[in-house]
Order: C-alpha cells, then structure tokens, then sequence
C-alpha cells in the first residue's frame, strides 16, 4: 500500500506538471484583460477590464469575449491551484522515505533472508489464520515438471515461482491455487491474496501460454466465470500474461503488487 502511495504521488507529479504547461498555453492564446461580473436585480452584468484599470460594460453582442474572459479566469484559478498542488506534491516526494518496511526483506543479504519470515504489514495475525486454513491442493498430473518456491509449494511453472517468490519477499499474504466455487463449478486461481489494505480476498490468474488459441478460449471462459460472481478484473481480479516469445516481466509482478495487492 505505501509502495502504491508513492506511485500514485510520482503520477499525480506528472499529471499536475503537464496540466500547468498545457492551460498556461490556453491561457496565451485568450484575449488580454479580464472580466468583473455584477450581479443587479438578479441579473449578471459582465464589464471588461484592461490593464490600465479601464471599465468597459460588454452586451449581447460581446458575448464570444464574455465566454473567452469567463474561461481565462477559470484557467488562472485552475493554474493557481495546479501550481499549489505541484509545490505540495514536490515537498512530500522529498519527505517519503526512499525505504519502505516491507521492502527490507529484499535488501537482506542471502545468507540472512534463508532464516527470516517477512512482515505482512496490516493486522498480521488475520493474514496468517487466512493463510494456515487447510485445503484441498490441486492435484499434479504425473510426469510434470517440479517448479518450486522460496517458501516451499509446488507451483507449475517458473513464471509461477518468480509470482509466488516475489509476493513473499515483498509481505503479501497468499494461497496458491485455493479452490472457490463459482457458478456451481469448482476453479482454482493461480493465486488468492488477502488485500491488508480492506481485507478483501482477490485473485491472480498467470496466464502463460496466450499464443495458444484452445488455452485463450478456456481463459476467456474463465473470465466470465469470475464476472459473473461480482470478481471483476481491475478490482479483485488481475492477469499477467506471456507467450513463448514474451515472458514474463518481473517489474509487472512488482507494479501488480503495489497496485492491488497492498
């Protein structure tokens, strides 16, 4: 969650930066002087000020200029509060510590981390009565290749290994492949995580094989499956995706954990 805090400012960074850039240019290409606006009677009087103070009162007739003064002054305000904003945004990314605590399990030495269990950070106990409930593995057909993790499962495949070993390094409580029932029909998520952020249960679907078309067509089945339980992908339902040609990133499992698994 701290993690994705930083991100979120690092972004908003971006976004203010070139919001300030793209209404300064709007603000160059709009009329010189602003508007005063007078309220009589219930009626609005728009009169239009010059540099020098002059006063000039606009009618019907000058309505396009009124519409340009009106939208110059709605840019300035936007601009004074982009720049407040970017001042804000600046002192808190030099104020967020470049360290995080549960990224100090990655900075271990070797020799160290073999011993050491990572922080789960949130309400740890909850996440570990979550984690220790027992269910039924899914089983391996014989002759498959054995892919295991950091914390000791079998997993089925090595992208697998690199997910599960990068939640564990970086605190996040999971199961991997736990049966839930969908529809009437029993599926296996490749990975179910407790969010400690609001103690949701979502789902991790590492979908390996798409330049495979009888694998995508399971995939696309599955997905509605999850749709139709309410588990929607973007809020408790994420993908990583590879070919034989594209593997796996490991900067995605990381950018996935600070997004949705925190």
């Amino acid at each position: 969650m701290a993690k994705s805090i930083r991100y979120a400012v690092n972004e908003r960074y971006i976004l203010i930066l070139k919001t300030i850039s793209e209404v300064e240019k709007m603000i160059a290409q709009l009329p010189d002087g602003w508007i005063g606006v007078r309220k009589v009677r219930g009626k609005f009087y728009y009169y239009y000020n010059d540099d020098k103070t002059n006063e000039k009162l606009l009618n019907e007739d000058d309505a396009q200029l009124i519409h340009q003064l009106l939208q110059k002054k709605y840019h300035k305000d936007v601009l004074k509060a982009a720049k407040k904003e970017l001042t804000a945004l600046e002192k808190m990314q030099k104020l967020y510590p470049t360290t995080l605590p549960e990224e100090l399990y990655e900075q271990l030495p070797e020799s160290h981390r073999a011993g050491v269990e990572p922080i789960i950070l949130g309400d740890i106990q909850d996440a570990k009565k979550w984690m220790n409930e027992p269910y039924v593995l899914k089983p391996f057909k014989n002759g498959a290749p054995v892919y295991k993790s950091i914390r000791g499962e079998r997993v089925r495949s090595k992208s697998e290994v690199m997910i599960a070993d990068r939640m564990y390094a970086r605190g996040v409580p999971y199961k991997y492949e736990c049966p839930i029932m969908i529809g009437g029909k029993v599926i296996h998520p490749d990975f179910s995580s407790m969010r400690m952020s609001d103690h949701k249960i979502i789902y991790h679907e590492h979908c390996g094989m798409m330049d495979d078309p009888d694998y995508v067509n399971d995939l696309v089945e599955r997905v509605n499956l999850y749709n139709q339980a309410g588990i929607i992908q973007g809020d408790r339902l994420t993908f990583t995706f590879e070919t034989s040609d594209k593997p796996l990133d490991i900067r995605v499992i990381d950018r996935l954990i600070d997004e949705f698994f925190k």
